[in-house]
C-alpha cells in the first residue's frame, strides 16, 4: 500500500486518543462519585440544603501558567526588544500570543496585564529591569543588563 506509513500513523493516533476519552470517563465517574457523596454529607447536616444552588467554581483557572511560564515569556519578550522600552501592555500581547490566547479578549488582557506586571515589578526589586517613564501614565520596561 502507498500510502501505509500515513495509515498506520492514524491508526496509532486514533488509539491514543480513544485511550484518553477512556481515561477521562473513569475520571468524570469518580468526580461524580465524590460529589454524590459530598451531597449526601451535607445533607446529613442540612436537609434542606439547596445543593443545585452551589455554583461551581471554575477549574482550571483560565489564565492558569505553569511555576515560571510567565516569568520567561516576560523575559524573552524583553530579549526581543533589543534594548527598546516596552509597556506592560505589550509585554502581556505578546505572552497572550505565545500561550495561544485571543489578545483581543479584554478580560483576559487585563488579568495577563497584572501578572505581567507583578513579573516585572519583582525584575525590577531583583535589578534585572530598569522602569522607564512612557505617555502619560505608562510604564515602559527595559532590561538592565
Amino acid at each position: 500500500m502507498e500510502n501505509e506509513h500515513v495509515l498506520s500513523g492514524l491508526i496509532r493516533k486514533r488509539a491514543e486518543i480513544a485511550g484518553q476519552i477512556e481515561h477521562t470517563q473513569q475520571a468524570l465517574r469518580k468526580l461524580v462519585a465524590d460529589l454524590d457523596a459530598i451531597d449526601a454529607a451535607i445533607r446529613l447536616f442540612d436537609p434542606q440544603a439547596d445543593i443545585t444552588a452551589i455554583r461551581p467554581r471554575q477549574y482550571p483557572p483560565r489564565h492558569a501558567a505553569f511555576r515560571g511560564e510567565m516569568m520567561r515569556h516576560v523575559m524573552g519578550c524583553l530579549r526581543l526588544a533589543d534594548g527598546k522600552p516596552v509597556t506592560t501592555r505589550d509585554i502581556a500581547v505578546q505572552v497572550m500570543k505565545a500561550r495561544g490566547l485571543d489578545p483581543s479578549d479584554a478580560e483576559m488582557l487585563v488579568t495577563i496585564r497584572k501578572r505581567v506586571g507583578a513579573c516585572v515589578y519583582k525584575l525590577k526589586r531583583d535589578g534585572a529591569v530598569k522602569e522607564i517613564a512612557g505617555l502619560g501614565d505608562l510604564k515602559e520596561w527595559v532590561l538592565t543588563s
